[in-house]
């Protein structure tokens, strides 16, 4: 098959072919539709982390067709249209966990750890993929996995409802974008940072309470801050929660050290929370919504030979809304 791959973690990505991955048992082959982009793509060309061997083919997010079932594997049939998820893990995790089971220790991420989705096919273990919603689009498949299922566990981490004070800081990446229309669609007050003036307006369309510059200060007092960033925009948004605020955290895009101050957090009540991706039970109940609607938001799609375009384009951080390639 051919794919984009990275041969080493100082290289760029290069369109080539590699032998077509094979099911083994309790595993499914899906040829490839779409695949979305995310920061993970850059950060693997620097060693952050390094691939566990090379050639390595990256894309976290990944809708196409099953073609191929191994042994065992009852459950699907050559042409199910299928959506995979991002964090993968056992079978028995999945079981025993439930809708914890991301944190499960062997857990890891595909096109990180394994194998991903910018290629002709990709290899998956039959548990995962979930079929995809009929009344959408390849594109929109592609798009939320990591974005809305990482959004959905946030805003459930945070305990976010009706009336819920939410802030999204660095509106604009598939993340926060996905949390200003989940939040929304859950009946929070959401308001937003950008440094992207276009950006804040529109964000104000898409139903944002209010816009700030990321650089700070928030004019807002809020029950949880919804952050991918990190240490650029830590003091500002910190300072934003209210007494008993939840501040959770999915990512660390611009610095990955913060000062935390210990009295402020105690005194305060503040929690701290982690979170990356969701499990499989949040998979499954976020694609029930998109089906019945959830918005995905996509700022470009781009032919799958047009990878190293969608990747400037991530790296200067111009999009607001998912990156897609439609293969």
């Amino acid at each position: 098959m051919y794919g984009w791959l990275l041969d080493d973690s100082s290289d760029s990505y290069r369109w080539g072919e590699v032998a077509t991955p094979v099911p083994g048992p309790g595993e499914v082959r899906i040829e490839v539709r779409a695949s979305a982009l995310n920061h993970i793509d850059l950060w693997l060309t620097r060693g952050m982390p390094r691939p566990r061997s090379f050639p390595h083919v990256a894309g976290s997010d990944v809708a196409g067709v099953i073609d191929a079932v191994g042994e065992g594997v009852t459950d699907w049939s050559v042409g199910d249209e299928v959506v995979m998820e991002a964090a993968v893990t056992s079978h028995r995790a999945v079981l025993e966990l439930g809708i914890d089971n991301v944190i499960d220790p062997g857990m890891h991420l595909l096109g990180e750890h394994r194998w991903g989705g910018h290629a002709e096919k990709v290899v998956v273990p039959a548990w995962h993929p979930v079929p995809k919603p009929a009344n959408r689009s390849w594109a929109e498949c592609a798009a939320y996995p990591v974005c809305h299922v990482t959004a959905w566990r946030m805003m459930r981490k945070g305990r976010v409802g009706p009336g819920t004070r939410v802030l999204v800081v660095g509106v604009g990446g598939g993340v926060a974008v996905a949390a200003l229309i989940i939040g929304r669609y859950l009946g929070a007050e959401v308001f937003v940072t950008s440094r992207d003036a276009a950006k804040r307006a529109r964000a104000l369309e898409l139903g944002a309470a209010d816009a700030f510059d990321s650089a700070g200060p928030y004019p807002v007092k809020v029950d949880v801050v919804i952050d991918s960033v990190g240490a650029a925009t830590w003091e500002p948004a910190i300072r934003s929660l209210a007494n008993g605020g939840r501040y959770v955290t999915c990512g660390a895009t611009a610095g990955i050290e913060v000062p935390l101050v210990l009295p402020r957090l105690f005194f305060k009540h503040h929690e701290i929370i982690g979170v990356t991706t969701g499990s499989h039970i949040e998979f499954v109940e976020v694609t029930k919504r998109i089906e019945d609607g959830l918005a995905v938001l996509i700022d470009e799609e781009f032919p799958i030979e047009a990878y190293p375009d969608a990747l400037a384009k991530l790296a200067k951080g111009d999009q607001l809304g998912k990156l897609v390639m439609v293969h």
